[in-house]
């Protein structure tokens, strides 16, 4: 399986070190899932795009600090090639922001979600008869960070998995699109890391059950292989 991901942003130079890039994440996370894989990155907060997407099984777009519906020339550049590729119905997975500039693509209605930021670990439950793909067990838990949300459902798409907090934080399109809100390449690390920045933004109970929440654990690896498979199988 060879995956192309599209960075739609960077790692704060302060944390560098430890954590280089989304990218890396991204690479770390699907070889952990499928040694084999190869995995290519592209900053298209640049502009960098391989010269051809045919070479590639399946595209992915990262997350990001930018609003999905943000008028950036590169976001609009990004969602330009984003709509060839489905129309093209290429495999596409969208984490995060790009799980909402594809939903925002099939003409759902995005915005800062009501119930503030989604930070820490967050649990889902998997809607099992509209997936066209098998998760082990009932659901599962991913690290987050997002003040944005997929507000209604987009056209066309099977919404897999869903919380109280986030009801829309999974879907599929036929047999091209994989998403979720949720991030399976973040480390309990970085998670903090960001909770800390953000610091600022959160009451003092949702700092402390935010970090509280890391303790648990997370399926980034489940839903890496979950993605392989749909990649592969579906």
């Amino acid at each position: 399986m060879k995956l192309c991901v599209l960075e739609n942003d960077i790692i704060d130079d302060v944390v560098a070190d430890r954590y280089p890039s989304y990218g890396v994440l991204f690479t770390d996370l699907f070889r952990s899932a499928k040694p084999d894989i190869e995995v290519d990155v592209f900053d298209a907060m640049n502009m960098q795009y391989p010269e051809s997407f045919d070479d590639y099984d399946a595209v992915l777009l990262s997350g990001s600090r930018c609003d999905a519906f943000g008028q950036e020339e590169w976001v609009l550049e990004l969602k330009k090639r984003t709509e060839q590729l489905m129309a093209e119905k290429k495999k596409l997975i969208g984490v995060c922001f790009g799980h909402q500039l594809i939903a925002l693509i099939l003409g759902a209605e995005m915005g800062r979600a009501p119930q503030g930021w989604g930070m820490g670990r967050m649990s889902y439950t998997w809607n099992k008869e509209n997936s066209p793909i098998a998760l082990e067990g009932e659901g599962f838990s991913l690290l987050v960070s997002h003040q944005d949300q997929v507000l209604t459902e987009p056209k066309g798409a099977a919404i897999i998995a869903s919380s109280e907090f986030c009801p829309i934080a999974a879907y599929t399109v036929d047999k091209h699109v994989i998403c979720f809100q949720g991030h399976p390449e973040f480390v309990e690390g970085y998670s903090e890391y960001i909770i800390n920045k953000r610091k600022d933004s959160l009451t003092p109970e949702q700092y402390e059950r935010f970090l509280g929440s890391l303790q648990y654990g997370h399926d980034g690896k489940k839903i890496a292989k979950l993605v392989c498979d749909f990649v592969e199988q579906v």
